[in-house]
């Protein structure tokens, strides 16, 4: 889409054609295409018909409310951060005393909608004109432009002097794909790095694959889930508040991974478990209770962590489950009662799934080469003959696969 064509698509012709197919389905938009083309341009109603299938899409990253007043480009709705976890950072900024926020590559501006929401004056920025536009829309839309100015500018060449803090997202997405390599986003991290550097308070959205040895020793860390879901990294540089702690100010606590440490934060509870440098825990039979840590602490490194708060101990060295021999509450981990500990074995599992009369699995994995999919169709159960309910983790035990049964814990509590 053109910036002449979205720029239409705002005016009254245009947010008519966004009434009138907002509700078209994708079965049928080939249909309304050819019957508003006979009154309207082919490029608006094109331009019309994408927004509409954007918006639904987006309702899972904006909610309806929002998403139904925004607008998108694909690579905007792509990368767009989930609202929740916007509104999280966001929420940080401010606690940390960010009022004015220069926010790089801004792409939709989602990131800035939320700092706008949180009372913060924002200026977004990106290079690419539609984007801008897009951006800039979707603060009159959502009643935010009194609090974010958006500007088209090469993101390296926008001086960030005076700003109280800077947030950067840079691209991970390509023409081809994902983009894992640090040095390939757009702009590289290493310039992002250095503009943080030069900010007093400042956040790096990054891929939550990111190695640990790539995070700069002077910047704290936060994996974020959403839902479960591992939805991205940050690096927080907080040289503002490390100069207040060094002239003995007040201030957050420092540990490994600069003043910030090491964190995982699971939303939307907003729970942040903060790593405290502990040795990797040690290694034992499975106990009565299993525990799996959310995506986050597994990301952070801070599997250590939850095994200190269950007692427990993990099942292999090289795999991420943590076992016990009481039912301890955390809300950093699934609990499960472990009823069998067995070889891994299809036949024999089908044989005792059968006899006990359980017709739906949920089946889980880490350390196996075995997919879920498959395995469920190997073992051929009838969930209308029978009603039972098992969990299987196919893992590994002091290096053997394994089989465990069992079933959920109920609730959670606070550690």
């Amino acid at each position: 889409m053109e910036t002449d064509v979205f720029e239409r698509l705002l005016g009254v012709e245009g947010q008519a054609l966004l009434r009138e197919v907002r509700d078209v389905e994708p079965a049928r938009e080939l249909e309304a295409a050819t019957k508003l083309r006979r009154s309207h341009d082919a490029s608006l109603v094109s331009a019309a018909l994408a927004q509409a299938r954007f918006r639904q899409r987006a309702v899972a990253k904006f909610g309806a409310a929002d998403a139904a007043r925004m607008y998108f480009t694909p690579n905007g709705l792509e990368q767009a951060t989930r609202a929740p976890v916007a509104e999280h950072r966001a929420r940080r900024f401010a606690e940390l005393g960010a009022r004015r926020v220069l926010d790089l590559c801004c792409g939709a501006g989602g990131d800035a909608l939320a700092l706008a929401r949180a009372g913060i004056q924002v200026l977004a920025v990106d290079r690419d004109p539609l984007t801008c536009a897009v951006a800039r829309a979707n603060a009159e839309a959502l009643g935010l432009a009194d609090r974010m100015e958006v500007r088209c500018a090469d993101v390296t060449e926008v001086a960030t002097d005076g700003w109280d803090a800077v947030f950067a997202d840079p691209a991970r997405r390509t023409g081809r794909g994902r983009v894992f390599d640090p040095e390939a986003y757009s702009p590289p991290l290493s310039w992002a790095v250095e503009t943080a550097r030069r900010a007093p308070l400042a956040a790096l959205k990054v891929a939550p694959g990111i190695p640990h040895e790539a995070v700069p020793p002077e910047a704290g860390a936060e994996w974020v889930s959403d839902g479960g879901e591992v939805k991205e990294a940050v690096l927080w540089f907080e040289q503002g508040r490390a100069r207040t702690r060094a002239q003995g100010g007040s201030g957050g606590t420092s540990g490994p991974g600069g003043p910030g440490g090491v964190r995982a934060t699971l939303l939307p509870a907003g729970r942040t478990l903060t790593g405290r440098g502990l040795p990797d825990p040690e290694t034992g039979p499975v106990g009565r209770y299993l525990f799996e840590p959310d995506g986050a602490v597994i990301r952070a490194h801070l599997v250590a962590e939850v095994a200190a708060q269950v007692a427990g101990r993990l099942i292999d060295p090289t795999i991420a489950y943590v076992t016990a021999d009481a039912p301890h509450r955390t809300p950093y981990a699934a609990g499960y009662e472990i009823t069998d500990v067995l070889p891994f074995n299809v036949k024999k599992l089908r044989a005792l799934l059968r006899e006990r009369g359980v017709g739906v699995v949920t089946v889980k994995k880490r350390g196996s080469a075995v997919e879920p999919e498959e395995l469920r169709r190997k073992l051929k159960l009838d969930a209308k003959a029978h009603r039972g309910a098992c969990t299987v983790f196919l893992t590994r035990v002091a290096g053997a696969p394994s089989m465990l049964l069992g079933h959920p814990l109920g609730g959670s509590e606070a550690p």
